[in-house]
């Protein structure tokens, strides 16, 4: 995000006013006479999202007032930056608990646009009168890191393959000078990642492994994996077509793992970070990996795939296994793996999985903090039987019906032994009901929460 929406003074900056409806009152007193009376006979009630703009005695912009409804979503005053014309402004009234950075934050989020051709007009945006203790720079770089992860979410899979999505990997290593490796192709199978071959295998775009590290050796070695399906149809095991309209956004979790490690090399700080992406096309043809297959992971472990719809938990066993070759202080997997978690939390509340107290206790902190929520679900052992398989160590797809969220992370734990703390995220990585500063589409689902929990650790 551009520094330039953002000025530290401005004469004649038009004020704004956010209100929630049990506010509106008080705030109607402590207007002018004029003011006063155009809010109470334009019918304002501070809904939310609903606004209006005051004209002086010349017919010239006075202010402009937001309603909030009940309050409680700083992000809710994108709605300024969505809506107005082109103008400076400033923040005048706002709820208390909303701090500078995340009602600055909530503006540059409100600009976001996804455009595919570089030949579309944008509007002239607003500017904002920096509020009094927000930090531009700092908030400048998280609003560029949610684009970053919206626009690799938003881009059609016709322009955004396991090439394309290697080639934005490459452009943020060597943008802070990470070391950048990538494995394609029947390469994979040489270098033992059979798992990640053997879902992309039925592409006519080569599967890749992606990997990238950067900082000092000896600082605390933290490792991201992001699942890189960059369209999944769901294999032989075929989605519908409504299942495959949003399947762009299935590589969701590596662009959330992209742009947080843009954030803490940005941030500097003191870790010895990893990034490993899975980049791979599961499609339906010939030489398509089948139900009822058996492969060895690069762990060892044989796996019987019993459903080539759930790809995502296979292309991250062989992700995992090397992470935690490693034994990192600290393992994070991003990726939207399954509808189950969907059902349990819904699109705007991941869950995420951990044994660490601490780290757990650490994340909601910091998802309340910046207003990113997540939820902690059980790793419940008492499902690990449903892993079991008649012909290999374990299969893909649990027999059992119910817990797919768990099961899943189950399954993936199999693969993490040597990390002394590992979490999983689930992720949506997707915006079904529009909110100010949250437009539909790709979204970078959990990556501010993880960001904040990160510094807080490590700077």
């Amino acid at each position: 995000m551009s520094l330039s929406v953002f000025v530290r003074t401005a004469r004649n900056a038009v004020p704004l006013h956010a209100v929630t409806k049990d506010g509106l009152a008080a705030f109607i007193a402590g207007l002018i006479k004029c003011e006063a009376a155009y809010l109470k006979a334009s019918g304002f009630s501070a809904s939310p999202e609903e606004l209006l703009l005051v004209p002086d005695g010349n017919g010239a912009l006075s202010c402009a007032v937001l309603g909030l409804g009940t309050g409680g979503d700083p992000l809710a005053l994108a709605a300024f930056a969505e809506k107005l014309p082109a103008g400076t402004y400033r923040y005048a009234t706002w709820p208390d608990g909303f701090s500078p950075d995340l009602i600055t934050l909530a503006w540059a989020l409100g600009l976001y646009r996804f455009k595919v051709s570089e030949k579309t007009v944008e509007r002239d945006k607003p500017k904002l009168v920096v509020p009094e203790g927000a930090d531009v720079p700092e908030i400048s770089q998280i609003a560029a890191a949610v684009a970053l992860a919206r626009d690799l979410i938003n881009t059609p899979a016709n322009l955004l393959g396991p090439e394309e999505l290697a080639k934005a990997a490459r452009a943020v290593a060597a943008k802070h000078k990470a070391n950048f490796s990538q494995i394609a192709g029947e390469a994979l199978l040489k270098a033992n990642y059979p798992l990640i071959h053997a879902v992309g295998r039925g592409s006519n775009r080569p599967p890749r492994l992606i990997d990238f590290s950067w900082g000092k050796p000896t600082a605390p070695k933290v490792t991201l994996v992001g699942k890189g399906v960059c369209f999944d149809t769901g294999g032989y095991d075929l989605k519908s077509s409504a299942g495959m309209l949003t399947m762009k956004k299935d590589m969701g979790g590596a662009a959330v793992a992209l742009s947080l490690a843009d954030l803490v090399m940005r941030a500097k700080l003191k870790v010895r970070l990893r990034v490993l992406i899975g980049a791979v096309e599961n499609s339906v043809s010939g030489s398509a990996y089948r139900p009822s297959d058996v492969f060895k992971s690069r762990k060892g472990l044989t796996v019987e795939i019993g459903n080539t719809d759930a790809e995502g938990r296979l292309v991250l066993a062989d992700l995992l296994a090397e992470a935690d070759r490693e034994a990192p202080d600290l393992l994070i997997d991003i990726a939207t793996l399954t509808g189950a978690a969907r059902v349990a939390t819904g699109m705007e509340l991941p869950p995420f999985f951990t044994d660490d107290e601490q780290l757990a206790a650490e994340l909601m902190e910091s998802a309340a903090e910046v207003s990113d929520p997540m939820w902690r679900l059980p790793l419940w052992r008492g499902y690990e039987s449903t892993l079991a398989s008649t012909v290999a160590d374990i299969t893909n797809t649990p027999d059992y019906s119910y817990a797919g969220a768990i099961t899943a992370a189950l399954f993936l734990n199999r693969f993490v032994e040597k990390a002394k703390t590992w979490a999983h995220f689930d992720i949506a990585a997707w915006t079904d009901r529009p909110k100010p500063g949250r437009r539909r589409g790709g979204e970078a689902t959990a990556l501010r929460a993880l960001y904040a929990m990160l510094k807080s650790r490590y700077s």
